[in-house]
């Protein structure tokens, strides 16, 4: 159990936290929501206790432990693989370390026996006998091969070294976990696994995660900040989406009732309130009027995009057709012989462990890399637009966003129109002038969509459009795409956002392609069977 008691926090004039009371208990999984800049990220730091809030406390229950997935990928560099995950659980590693030490002694004394017999006491408490194996058998569930256990943190690679901290803050069966993004850089498999051991996990999880997919596998609850305030949810992430939309549209209707049926009121009142024969109606309805409330509605620091692409014309009956693409970088065959050809209304997604022949592919689709041999032919009705998974070369300028996007405009539109654009953006007021060299992530993104609607093409070729963005804009991404009429060839490491969008899965191998028309899900399931055949 851990709860937080009048827990607020504030940065200048602005209230991330007032006076929040929350409780979180065994055996529940709470998905951590908020708007970009909402404080998830914080509150878990207030939680874990290496923040300070301005007033309130967090209180953990007596002897509990509480584990954390640190973003700190260099603190352990001198450390083993191994001894990183095991240091997870202070207390043990403390313990150990004093037996280890203890044992080297070269005068090892009575009074050392009587210690460390203690210590093996506490030792076989908290299962430290079979703390290796434990370890390396996360590891091996998350990726990390034996043969790396007893590596130093500094010889692993990105990807690694986050799954070795992964492993960490699992490790031991924590009382209470708290996990921020624990699925970036996992491959599908370690986040199924993932799923599967928190699924299994009785204690206490907190998680923030831009995954819409993992979030409705493990979560219980949510907890979603908005309003400087944490309102806990029963249920998953799309039921939360699905009753918070529906309490929104609710509370409209019934302020929208109210005003039809005060201006009604108001418009007898001022008819008739001089006529002796009504007055006493009018009067009537007058305080009737004096006792009508209406709800306030707060203004939500969640924010959706309007995403919609709209293409100029339609494809045609001649699309797309691949034959025979081959690309070596590096030494290395990224592109292997591949033939497909692309059908009306196609949405397919490519997938496959090694991202460079997904991108590779699209760069040579867009016209921004030859192939070593093979062909590619788009049918004369359509028009592309390249979403690249590296954009930053679009944001080298001192332009401000305005006279950025009007470059992608139709010739005829000036400032007014690239104001509402962006402001559908979420670029209002002020905002729409900032230098485009000074954007975060999450909004170069939501430029880049921006020129790729104003293109009006008829096939979208898009490289993760997913990374960077929060979990509204994905949301709308998603369902802007999921109402485009035309073709879309994509790849993404969001589950939902594939496996809701794609009609048709092409797997890039070593060996070639794998093409088939199913949604994602299906797709794994039949790939698990192949597996198990193969078994």
């Amino acid at each position: 159990m851990i709860w937080a008691n009048d827990i607020t926090l504030a940065y200048g004039k602005r209230i991330l936290f007032k006076n929040v009371n929350i409780k979180f208990a065994p055996g529940n999984c709470y998905g951590l929501i908020g708007a970009n800049g909402s404080g998830k990220s914080t509150f878990l730091k207030i939680l874990a206790k290496d923040m300070e809030p301005d007033s309130g406390e967090v209180f953990v229950g007596p002897e509990e432990r509480i584990a954390v997935l640190r973003q700190d990928h260099f603190a352990f560099d001198e450390e083993t693989v191994i001894d990183t995950v095991i240091m997870g659980h202070e207390k043990l590693y403390k313990v150990m370390q004093l037996r280890d030490e203890l044992y080297a002694k070269p005068d090892f004394s009575e009074e050392d026996g009587i210690r460390s017999g203690t210590l093996e006491i506490e030792f076989a408490e908290m299962n430290g006998y079979e703390a290796e194996s434990e370890a390396a058998v996360l590891l091996n569930s998350l990726g990390v091969p034996e043969e790396k256990l007893r590596n130093r943190m500094k010889e692993l690679d990105g990807g690694e070294k986050v799954r070795v901290l992964l492993a960490q803050a699992l490790f031991g069966n924590p009382d209470v976990l708290l996990l921020d993004e624990p699925t970036n850089n996992l491959d599908i498999k370690s986040i199924a696994w993932l799923e599967d051991f928190l699924g299994r996990f009785q204690n206490t999880v907190i998680v923030v995660s831009h995954d819409r997919h993992f979030m409705n596998e493990v979560c219980t609850h949510i907890a979603d900040i908005d309003f400087s305030k944490i309102s806990v949810y029963v249920g998953n992430y799309d039921f939360w989406y699905q009753a918070s939309q529906l309490n929104l549209k609710q509370k409209l209707s019934e302020n929208k009732k109210l005003t039809e049926r005060a201006n009604e009121l108001k418009a007898f009142i001022q008819r008739f309130s001089s006529n002796a024969s009504k007055s006493k109606q009018a009067t009537s309805r007058k305080k009737l009027l004096e006792k009508m409330t209406f709800e306030d509605i707060p203004v939500s620091s969640r924010r959706y995009p309007f995403i919609a692409f709209k293409p100029e014309r339609p494809c045609g009956n001649v699309i797309l057709e691949v034959k025979n693409l081959t690309k070596t970088i590096d030494g290395e065959k990224v592109l292997n012989d591949i033939s497909f050809t692309v059908n009306t209304k196609d949405k397919i997604a490519f997938v496959g462990k090694n991202s460079l022949s997904k991108t590779t592919l699209f760069q040579i689709l867009a016209g921004e890399m030859e192939p070593d041999s093979g062909s590619f032919t788009f049918g004369v009705t359509i028009t592309r637009s390249y979403f690249q998974k590296e954009h930053s070369n679009f944001f080298n300028s001192n332009l401000n966003l305005i006279n950025w996007l009007l470059q992608f405009a139709p010739p005829k539109e000036g400032e007014s129109f690239a104001r509402t654009f962006l402001g559908r953006m979420l670029f209002s007021g002020e905002e729409a002038t900032k230098k485009i060299n000074v954007l975060s992530g999450g909004e170069k993104v939501r430029c880049m969509l921006s020129k790729m609607m104003l293109a009006e093409s008829n096939v979208l070729i898009m490289d993760e459009p997913t990374n960077h963005l929060d979990l509204e804009s994905i949301t709308a991404l998603n369902e802007g795409l999921i109402r485009f009429p035309e073709v879309i060839l994509f790849a993404s490491h969001d589950h939902e956002f594939v496996n809701t969008l794609a009609n048709r899965i092409i797997e890039i191998t070593p060996a070639g392609i794998i093409d088939r028309l199913t949604t994602f899900d299906e797709y794994i399931e039949y790939r698990e069977s192949c597996d198990i055949k193969t078994a």
